[in-house]
């Protein structure tokens, strides 16, 4: 229990040195990305005015249906991805910053990533 903890800890801290340097503005909002043990949450902010232009996670309904039952954690993050991009796009975003979160850009930071880039977001 105690190594999870330090492992949260230090990801947070990471995030937060990552946070210095990455910012949203009204024309290149932020895509902050959040991992779970079971789910993956995305979202477009514009930290100007600390408003989310577009969100997408595991949990909604219409990525529920998209997935299959025999798909993979990385594949529900690049359907996520793919979501969240034509969402932005709809909002009228076509460039992004994209802030990892503190995680390793690897596994299923990278397929949401990837799964943005393919719906057409810049970053």
């Amino acid at each position: 229990m105690l190594k999870r903890e330090d492992r949260n800890f230090t990801r947070k801290r990471r995030h937060l040195r990552v946070r210095k340097k990455v910012a949203g503005t009204a024309e290149r909002p932020r895509l902050s990305v959040f991992r779970s043990s079971r789910h993956i949450y995305a979202q477009v902010i514009a930290d100007e005015t600390g408003e989310t232009l577009a969100a997408a996670s595991t949990m909604d309904p219409e990525i529920k249906g998209l997935l299959k039952a025999d798909s993979t954690k990385r594949d529900a993050a690049g359907i996520v991805g793919e979501v969240l991009g034509r969402r932005a796009q709809s909002k009228g975003v076509t460039q992004v910053v994209f802030d990892r979160g503190g995680y390793l850009y690897h596994g299923r930071v990278a397929a949401l990533a990837e799964g943005a880039r393919k719906s057409g977001l810049v970053f």
